[in-house]
C-alpha cells in the first residue's frame, strides 16, 4: 500500500511542478491551457494502446460503451473511478463527474490563475485516445474542485465517427 501511495504523490507532484514550469514559460494562462490540453493528446494517443493490450477490448458498441470504457481507463491510469452522469436526451454526450482528483491534491490556484484549467491534460488524454480508434470526442471542464466546486465534472461530447485512415489503393 505504501509504494501505491509514494507513485501516486510523486505523480502529483511531478505533474504540479510541470504546471509551474508551463506558467514561468508562456505568456498567459490561455497558452498555458492550450499547451495542456495538447500535451494530454498526445499522451492520450500512446495511453490508448497500452488500454487495450490490458483490458484486451475490442471496438465499442456505442458511446455508452465508450463511457464505460473511458471509466475504466481512469482506474487503470489514475485509480479513480468518476461517475458517469448526465447523459444527453440523444445518447451522444456525458459527464464525468469526480469526488476526488489526485493531480489537484496539493493544489491551491493563486489569485492570478483562476481561469487556469490545472487538469487540461485530462481532456486532451481523452481527446487523443479517442481519435485513435476512430471517434472524434469534445471535452471540457463544467466543473472544477479547484475553483470551489462540489466536484470535478469533465463533459464529453460525440462528434463524429472518423473514417479508418488507409492509404488510397491499399484498401
Amino acid at each position: 500500500m505504501r509504494k501505491k501511495w509514494l507513485n501516486s504523490e510523486l505523480f502529483t507532484l511531478t505533474y504540479g511542478a510541470l504546471v509551474t514550469q508551463l506558467l514561468k514559460d508562456y505568456e498567459n494562462v490561455e497558452d498555458v491551457n492550450k499547451q495542456l490540453e495538447r500535451m494530454g493528446y498526445n499522451m492520450g494517443i500512446r495511453l490508448i494502446e497500452d488500454f487495450l493490450a490490458r483490458t484486451g477490448s475490442g471496438r465499442c458498441y456505442d458511446f455508452r460503451d465508450t463511457a464505460e470504457k473511458i471509466q475504466s481507463g481512469f482506474k487503470i491510469f489514475l485509480g479513480i473511478t468518476p461517475t458517469i452522469t448526465n447523459w444527453s436526451p440523444a445518447g451522444d454526450a456525458f459527464s464525468l463527474c469526480f469526488e476526488t482528483n489526485p493531480l489537484t491534491e496539493f493544489v491551491e490556484l493563486p489569485d492570478h490563475c483562476l481561469n487556469l484549467k490545472y487538469c487540461n491534460i485530462l481532456t486532451g488524454v481523452l481527446r487523443g485516445a479517442c481519435e485513435m480508434v476512430q471517434m472524434e470526442v469534445a471535452s471540457w471542464f463544467l466543473q472544477d474542485q479547484l475553483k470551489n466546486d462540489s466536484v470535478t465534472e469533465i463533459r464529453v461530447k460525440f462528434v463524429k465517427r472518423l473514417e479508418d485512415a488507409i492509404p488510397a489503393g491499399e484498401d
